[in-house]
């Protein structure tokens, strides 16, 4: 297993519902994107969610992504920009929850 399932386990039980009590549709929208994104880096990498690493989705893979979510889905600025949101708000947890991760 990765870093990046736990991860994201933590992330969402941890920090968006305990901590930050994020509503129901704050944490649907999340959970959303992350679907999408794992999606998308299991379709560029070939490698199952499952097997991601959290430097596996680096940022010319979120710019693809957020491309891809412009271009093929037809999503607004606005959306893409949530979508940036939620990918943004998992790294700044993960700068605190495996600070060797960091950059």
């Amino acid at each position: 297993m990765s870093t990046l399932a736990p991860l994201l386990q933590a992330y969402f039980t941890e920090r968006l519902v305990a901590q930050r009590r994020a509503s129901p549709n704050t944490v649907a929208s999340y959970r959303d994107t992350w679907c999408l994104l794992l999606r998308f880096a299991h379709d560029r990498t070939g490698r199952a969610p499952h097997e991601l690493a959290l430097c596996d989705i680096d940022a010319p893979l979120v710019g693809a992504f957020l491309d891809y979510l412009e271009a093929e889905r037809g999503v607004s600025v606005r959306t893409r920009n949530a979508r940036l949101t939620a990918i943004r708000s998992l790294f700044h947890f993960a700068a605190i929850a495996i600070p060797s991760k960091a950059r």
